[in-house]
């Protein structure tokens, strides 16, 4: 049982009982009933038919909830998803037309089966490569792009925004719109600081609908939702694509599954950490991957764990699955008999809510913050941010771009190490002389410590660093390299390791190695490294090295301090 449970984790699910589901089922309404508006809000923003957004909240939220091992979230869809999908098909078919429905489909299938492959692989470590400071500019320039979407629609923008700057006229919008637009924000930015876990959402949706019922709104040309097709979702295939337009998913294929997936490990994180349980994220690549095929599947759209809807249901209570289990009942009794009290919602409401809960991912402390702490990395979360507004809607060339920049960071960071000349300090330690102003531990002694692998990105750095540092001091025969830094080396360092032992050898000196590791040991004892040479020592500890030279605190000169080349430590 527990082997099936580590595929299938809702057979870890404790037995349903009466006391356990009435304590899941405020969640489950709460849930439920933010997943309704949101989800025909992001369906506008993906530019999909209305109804599809609830649909994602059916299927593919089920498929999640069993395979997950992190039962609370609340999977469907999101803002950031969203947009990422309507932004990746701009140009290549018509917004909610049967082509883009195929194509947002197609989309989803691909970066299901994407995650689900490298779930099975056990290959959840790539989502390292996108690094922090990229995820903050990324997110940040999405919430700006997701903003100046949805202004036009909260405003109710009649024409273009060059229309406005080219012939200014207060007629261009509609304030009735805007009325709506401003009171449903100001409303659930108000329901956020009084009580989160209040389902506002689907309060302003009912009160909106039913102020535009009774004004007439609709039939004086206000946008409004409109009709919704009732009735679940059903099976669809989504009809083959050209190989040009496959060739065209790709790239959106990538950041969506990795974006998405990013988003699910924030949430799960934080879920796992309150249980005091291990995230197991290859599992959770599995589910989210399933989820986004199944709706593709059953006409729908790429869907990921939303942050917000997830920390209302763990605040409202929830426990087990069972409470988004209940909310996905609630979508669907809203599915089957309460579609058409949706017709007079103001699209401006729908605006609001995208606008409202994007406007939590605007945090530019964060960017100030990383530069407080690197001003690198904070410059690749700016660029990160300036390329994925500058390339819209193709906004994807600015993720991959914050990941090339970590990776060339990363790359400079591992050439360069860091290698310093050491010399005894007060304390006892070995210090860096040039930092601390320390004397030499021993006449014609370098003594070096490298605090990276000898490996083919450090060893050339290090190989320089003594070479330029014997130059400086001509009269130096003896090289001791601190190695309890080094926890790895390859072939090119054993190739290293064997050039300085020469180079020490022709200048009739000893390399005094300390405190290697035991992988590094190995590999230098399976090349020969470290046969019996009279120019070559090792030692165990830096007490041991220090003994060897009679260097302590007390007496740190070296001009008192003579090296016994005979004595074996």
């Amino acid at each position: 049982m527990q082997s099936l449970a580590r595929w299938f984790p809702f057979l870890a699910w404790p037995k349903p009982t009466l006391t356990l589901l009435r304590g899941e089922l405020w969640a489950g309404i709460t849930v439920g009933l933010m997943l309704l508006p949101q989800g025909v809000a992001y369906a506008a923003l993906a530019g999909m038919p209305l109804i599809t957004g609830i649909y994602a909240s059916i299927v593919p939220a089920a498929i999640a909830i069993l395979f997950s091992p992190s039962p609370r979230l609340g999977v469907g869809p999101t803002a950031l998803s969203a947009l990422l999908i309507g932004a990746s098909l701009t140009g290549m078919a018509e917004p909610g037309s049967a082509h883009w429905v195929a194509l947002a489909a197609w989309m989803a299938i691909l970066a299901g089966l994407l995650q689900w492959a490298l779930g099975m692989v056990k290959a959840g470590w790539l989502l390292n490569l996108v690094t922090s400071p990229v995820l903050t500019g990324f997110t940040q320039a999405a919430a700006l792009l997701i903003l100046a979407s949805q202004l036009p629609t909260l405003l109710g923008l009649s024409s273009s925004w060059s229309a406005v700057f080219n012939s200014p006229s207060i007629y261009l919008f509609d304030w009735q719109s805007i009325a709506y637009g401003v009171i449903s924000m100001a409303g659930l930015m108000l329901a956020k600081k009084w009580r989160p876990a209040f389902p506002s959402t689907i309060v302003i949706i009912a009160l909106t609908g039913m102020v535009s019922w009774a004004t007439g709104f609709a039939d004086g040309g206000g946008a409004v939702v409109g009709y919704l097709p009732s009735g679940l979702p059903h099976f669809q295939w989504p009809g083959m694509l050209s190989w040009e337009e496959f060739g065209g998913l790709v790239m959106p294929v990538l950041v969506i599954s990795l974006v998405s997936f990013l988003e699910t490990a924030s949430s799960a994180q934080v879920e796992h950490q309150q249980a005091g349980t291990r995230w197991n994220e290859n599992q959770d690549l599995i589910a989210q991957g399933l989820s986004k095929v199944s709706a593709g599947l059953f006409g729908s759209f790429a869907t990921s764990a939303s942050f917000s809807r997830s920390a209302v249901n763990m605040l409202a209570g929830a426990k087990t699955g069972y409470a988004n289990v209940l909310s996905i009942l609630l979508v669907i009794a809203v599915v089957l008999w309460f579609i058409p009290w949706l017709y007079h919602v103001p699209q401006a409401a729908l605006a609001a809510i995208v606008i409202t809960a994007v406007l939590n991912l605007i945090k530019p402390k964060a960017i100030i913050q990383l530069f407080r702490v690197s001003r690198v990395e904070g410059s690749i979360s700016v660029a990160t941010l300036a390329l994925t507004i500058l390339t819209a809607p193709r906004m994807y060339w600015g993720v991959f771009a914050g990941i090339v920049l970590s990776l060339g960071y990363f790359l400079y960071q591992r050439l360069h190490p860091r290698i310093i000349e050491v010399g005894l300090h007060g304390d006892g330690s070995l210090r860096s002389r040039q930092l601390w102003q320390l004397p030499p531990l021993a006449p014609h002694l370098i003594a070096l410590r490298m605090d990276a692998d000898l490996d083919f990105a450090a060893a050339s750095a290090l190989e320089s660093r003594a070479s330029d540092i014997w130059q400086q001091n001509p009269e130096a025969q003896h090289l001791a390299l601190l190695a309890q830094s080094i926890n790895n080396i390859d072939i090119t360092g054993v190739e290293t390791f064997a050039r300085l032992q020469l180079l020490v050898a022709k200048r009739g000196g000893i390399l005094h190695v300390v405190g290697l590791k035991l992988p590094a040991e190995q590999r230098l004892e399976r090349a020969g490294m470290l046969n019996s040479s009279p120019h070559l020592r090792t030692y165990r500890t830096d007490a041991e090295f220090l003994l060897h030279f009679r260097v302590s605190p007390s007496n740190p000169d070296p001009a008192q301090i003579t090296i016994d080349n005979n004595s074996n430590p």
